[in-house]
């Protein structure tokens, strides 16, 4: 028998599928030679710092630095109540280790994603239960019945990934000692008054400070007036096109009074062609995409995204099996699979209006093992969804096109550069004219997409014309735009080395800087969304800005390297190194305490200053209704619905954000909890089911036999 640790119940499923395996049990499924069983993602969690030592249940700056001389995992603790074990996460764990102990259980699999969070999920629970079997690990990039079954022959020893977790771990570890320090310190020295910490990280102050450079940036600029001169020729055909003045290369000109002169003079005047230039260009698509790739084109395409929903609905792609694994910093796929990627396309081209174009070809923009990094960029699966909700529907769509994409003809365009020059009067300057007509639409054909034309008319070389109007217009120069989540993912992928927007071609560049980023794929989301949960940052329309408290973090707090992309950008090299085996994950770690313990001992030297006041206001509660478990009040909290009495042992809640309700696309809100305490059940309307299609029922919320929490119930009778 082989036991298989899925990292989700979702992916258990998948694997039971392709093993055609019906019977599911209490937290497993078994037949034909396996048991597969499941986490909860991280089942298991670091200690706390109490933990290990009393004395830190409260923080005191004398106790700081702390650094355990060894770290310790536990079960992952109650969110309601973080002095006891998460009662799910406890059960699961004891069904994992009931199943390790099975006498007929011969092979261990870890099956959870293959990458630095995947390895500690799975190996955390195998070590914590240590087993006697041999471990090995599944390796692959989806979840079809075709990959399960081939990644289930090839399946590697968990010790040659030994790389992989060493690099999760220190990931962990180091993000443990950087946060409980250097958090603790910071608001012991800089808050005034108790509540929410000033959260201080490897990653979220160098990505705070890209956000507060660009504000800097944008209100530093004092704005200058410039100005243009345009010139309308007319042909000998009698056509017109407009060129612009340039003297020596420059175009904007701070003084407007010479322009207006030369206006006058060259009004109805002569100038002639002396030079044309015409030339066909090709326009490839761009590369298929990565996660941030991912994450930057659909926020900056549809309003009110952000790259933490991208990457959720992205997830749900992939376990559900439509998409490959969406974790991933390669913008090309590995060689080996150039037959798979026919078989998909070939799947995808069936109904396409414009499949007669689409042509599969192994070219190394998207068949390129130099460019792919653990894993291969984003694709679609062989298998068609039949029901995609909305949201899945946009990111799917636009994995598929980009996809697509890369087997339709190139795009071509033709670019036309004229050069016009006074016959009279002699002006020191030239006037030039830029005009560009599309060829061939191409890939742009997959999404629609309109090129920009400015048609020139058909000019000879040293051809005459004739100045029929001009035109002085006025300008004023602009700061740069605000950060967006495109913009500032793509800072964070390549630890700000490309500080503009880049051309296709210019996608090269990621290669140079493999690993040197700010975070991962995986984190970057998270870490944009923390600095909005925190208060460091705030969003107008697309874009992201520093609050006050933010801006005066990076002002204040003195430990200068974490605000630094070059130091951030080196630990995440060194993290990628040591996921291939170059650094040792000791000196990795050495060098991380050392730090830690030296910014503790700056942030103690500092000088008193307030960065952060909290101002505690009384909070007034209203009333919703009475408790069904011992007659209190419930009222309102920042994160749900609960009964006043909650001191004295009263567990009534209904979290805002309660799961089973987030299925279906619900929160709970303030007249859904007083029609369940008035009436027993409540009418809710505009719910989603799992296909996607809304409806309506009634919902009660009943107290459990077992235990003394509650679940919902739903009925449709009036």
């Amino acid at each position: 028998m082989i036991l298989i640790l899925a990292e989700k119940p979702s992916v258990a499923k998948n694997i039971a599928d392709a093993l055609n395996i019906k019977t599911k049990q209490d937290g497993y499924f078994q037949g034909n030679g396996y048991v597969i069983t499941w986490a909860f993602g991280h089942l298991l969690q670091l200690y706390d710092a109490k933990d290990y030592d009393r004395k830190m249940a409260k923080w005191r700056m004398e106790n700081f630095p702390f650094i355990p001389n060894s770290f310790q995992y536990k079960v992952k603790t109650d969110i309601r109540n973080r002095n006891k074990a998460d009662g799910g996460a406890q059960k699961q764990l004891t069904t994992i280790k009931r199943l390790m102990n099975r006498s007929d259980v011969e092979t261990i699999v870890s099956a959870c994603d293959y990458d630095r969070e995947g390895q500690i999920i799975g190996d955390s629970i195998i070590e914590y239960l240590n087993p006697k079997q041999s471990v090995y690990r599944l390796l692959i990039n989806e979840w079809t019945q075709t990959e399960v079954l081939q990644g289930l022959k090839n399946m590697q020893p968990n010790e040659k990934l030994r790389p992989l977790q060493d690099a999760g771990i220190s990931r962990q570890w180091a993000d443990w000692v950087i946060g409980i320090n250097l958090t603790s310190v910071a608001t012991l020295k800089y808050q005034q008054g108790s509540g929410k910490a000033l959260n201080i990280g490897r990653v979220l102050l160098p990505t705070l400070k890209i956000i507060y450079d660009r504000d800097k940036e944008i209100k530093s600029l004092v704005p200058e007036d410039y100005f243009k001169l345009t010139a309308t020729f007319s042909t000998k055909s009698g056509n017109t096109f407009q060129g612009v003045y340039q003297d020596e290369e420059q175009e904007k000109f701070r003084k407007k009074q010479p322009l207006e002169e030369m206006a006058k003079q060259i009004a109805g005047k002569q100038a002639k062609i002396v030079d044309k230039q015409v030339e066909k260009k090709k326009e490839f698509p761009p590369f298929l995409f990565n996660l941030s790739n991912l994450q930057g084109y659909m926020t900056n395409k549809y309003n009110g995204w952000t790259s933490d929903k991208v990457l959720k609905v992205a997830q749900s792609l992939y376990e559900k099996k439509w998409i490959t694994y969406p974790r991933t910093a390669s913008t090309a796929l590995d060689e080996s699979l150039t037959g798979k990627a026919a078989t998909v396309l070939k799947s995808l081209s069936e109904d396409l209006p414009y499949k007669e174009e689409i042509r599969f070809l192994k070219s190394k923009r998207v068949f390129n093992n130099a460019k792919v990094e653990s894993h291969s960029a984003i694709m679609p699966t062989y298998l068609k969804p039949k029901r995609l909700t909305k949201d899945q529907e946009l990111v799917y769509q636009a994995i598929k096109n980009r996809f697509i994409m890369q087997f339709m003809p190139v795009a071509e365009y033709e670019e036309t550069r004229l050069i016009s020059k006074m016959e009279e009067p002699q002006l020191p300057g030239l006037f030039f004219s830029r005009g560009r007509v599309q060829l061939k639409d191409g890939w742009k054909r997959v999404e629609n997409i309109q090129s920009k034309e400015t048609i020139l008319p058909f000019v000879e070389p040293q051809e005459r014309l004739a100045v029929e109007e001009t035109d002085v217009s006025s300008h004023v120069t602009k700061p740069p735009k605000p950060h967006t989540e495109k913009t500032l993912l793509r800072l964070m992928e390549t630890c700000g080395k490309i500080s503009k927007e880049r051309s296709q071609e210019q996608e090269e560049v990621t290669e140079v800087l493999s690993g040197y980023s700010i975070g991962t794929p995986a984190t970057r989301a998270e870490t944009i969304k923390k600095l909005k949960d925190v208060g460091y940052i705030k969003t107008e329309r697309k874009n992201l800005l520093c609050t006050e408290l933010g801006i005066k973090l990076v002002e204040t707090f003195p430990i200068e390297q974490l605000f630094d992309l070059e130091f951030t950008g080196r630990l995440e090299k060194s993290l990628a190194d040591i996921e291939k085996g170059k650094v040792d994950k000791r000196s990795f770690l050495d060098t991380v305490f050392a730090f830690t313990e030296q910014s503790v001992g700056t942030i103690k030297q500092e000088a008193e200053v307030t960065i952060n006041k909290v101002v505690r206001q009384k909070a007034t509660y209203e009333i919703l209704g009475n408790c069904p478990v011992c007659g209190g009040k419930v009222v309102e909290g920042s994160k749900g619905f609960g009964c006043s009495n909650w001191k004295s042992g009263c567990k009534f809640v209904v979290w805002k954000n309660d799961k089973y309700l987030a299925t279906m696309r619900k929160r709970a809100t303030k007249t859904l909890v007083k029609g369940l305490l008035k009436n027993g059940r409540v009418y809710v309307k505009g719910l989603t089911s799992k296909k996607g299609k809304k409806f309506n029922a009634y919902l009660s919320y009943q107290k459990n036999e077992s235990n003394d929490y509650f679940s919902w119930k739903m009925d449709f009778n009036k």
